[in-house]
């Protein structure tokens, strides 16, 4: 899973995140520092209004949490978003004996990025796109 700083560097880059089943995010307040929630059908739904995204806790009276607003949610994406969202500029992902390299080409030739964990070497290229291209 991508680390947390990785997935709040894309949101201050401008990635926009559209909320779809089975997307992880937390929640950027006090004492949710470490809890993973997941967009579904049945606990967790994103609803639109005009005034913006608001993902609905569905069956929580546990909590006191009934609504959360998506500025106040941080995206976690799965390697596989940040590999669709890289396009066409994506290469390769290769295993190097203790770090994961994403190889891409972002207009100025071949480059790569690495870290631990494979998402985390894709947010780095994400983030280098977004620098370029202009993703969201």
């Amino acid at each position: 899973m991508i680390s947390t700083d990785n997935a709040r560097s894309l949101q201050k880059a401008g990635l926009i995140w559209r909320p779809a089943f089975g997307d992880a995010f937390g929640i950027e307040q006090p004492g949710f520092e470490h809890d993973v929630f997941t967009v579904s059908n049945m606990a967790i739904e994103p609803h639109e209004f005009d005034t913006g995204t608001i993902l609905g806790f569905n069956g929580t009276t546990e909590w006191a949490l009934d609504s959360l607003a998506l500025e106040n949610a941080l995206w976690l994406p799965r390697e596989d978003q940040l590999r669709e969202l890289l396009g066409d500029t994506f290469n390769a992902l290769e295993r190097t004996p203790h770090r994961y390299r994403v190889k891409v080409d972002l207009g100025e030739g071949p480059t790569h990025f690495d870290a631990p964990e494979a998402a985390d070497a894709y947010a780095a290229a994400v983030l280098a796109a977004l620098g370029v291209s202009r993703i969201r």
